[in-house]
């Protein structure tokens, strides 16, 4: 069997000091999340997903005049606390996704920590690789289990020659560590021609809030939402996941 996992980044590379801070505030968790499914399941799912976006989200796409497959919506945009308590819709959509990718045989998937670098020693370029290395690890292990095989596809992002220069690292260690079942070392690609990477965008977008909330509830309690409705489903559907906390605790889903 062979599985593609489509990743993209949730929470952000920055330092982070506070919520309220002036400038160090956008969000204290930073990781890689999405999905990982069989190969011989994504063209399917993509088709669904492109139907449930436009079903969901027609008013904005008719509004924009953008092609609906080249249209895409922003998880950070989408899974605010506002359009999540105040649509119906969403948490409806959000709920068929999940189900959806376990139906399907597939996983969400997310790898991430907590920043607590003092602003001197925060380095985005070593967080983003250890991030991405545990990622790798887990699905790798993921696929051992089953036998099986897989590609990582990740977003391109604008800063791509900071992350091509991760990658290519990425592609020496899959050699290094023996990662054996992964088939290619990672690949880029631009959301906007796929469901399947827009997809991974959304799912990011609420793993972001969740991982806020999750590592400072207190600081975050507005994020409530994410406990009530989200939690308990990512918990079941992400058994190889988890955000890495300080000091110790790993919050496992």
């Amino acid at each position: 069997m062979h599985f593609i996992a489509y990743l993209d980044e949730f929470g952000h590379i920055g330092p982070f000091v506070s919520r309220d801070h002036p400038q160090y505030k956008t969000s204290p968790v930073f990781g890689l999340g999405g999905f990982v499914l069989p190969s011989n399941k994504v063209r399917s799912f993509a088709t669904w997903f492109y139907q449930l976006k436009n079903n969901l989200l027609r008013y904005e796409i008719d509004r924009d005049g953008i092609p609906a497959y080249q249209w895409e919506k922003k998880g950070a945009a989408l899974y605010t606390t506002n359009n999540v308590i105040k649509y119906k819709e969403l948490r409806q959509a959000t709920f068929r996704l999940i189900n959806r990718i376990m139906t399907d045989g597939g996983m969400i998937f997310y790898v991430g920590l907590q920043k607590t670098n003092l602003l001197t020693s925060h380095n985005s370029k070593k967080l983003y690789q250890a991030v991405l290395r545990e990622s790798i690890k887990r699905i790798d292990q993921f696929c051992s289990v089953r036998s099986a095989h897989f590609l990582m596809i990740l977003d391109e992002q604008n800063e791509v020659d900071f992350r091509s220069q991760i990658v290519a690292e990425a592609s020496i260690q899959m050699f290094a560590e023996s990662r054996s079942t992964m088939i290619e070392p990672p690949i880029q690609a631009e959301s906007h021609l796929f469901q399947t990477l827009q997809c991974a965008d959304w799912l990011c977008g609420l793993i972001g809030r969740v991982g806020c909330y999750q590592v400072l509830p207190d600081m975050y309690s507005d994020l409530d939402w994410t406990r009530i409705y989200f939690i308990d489903r990512l918990r079941r559907a992400a058994p190889s996941s988890g955000i890495r906390c300080e000091p110790t605790q790993v919050i496992e889903c």
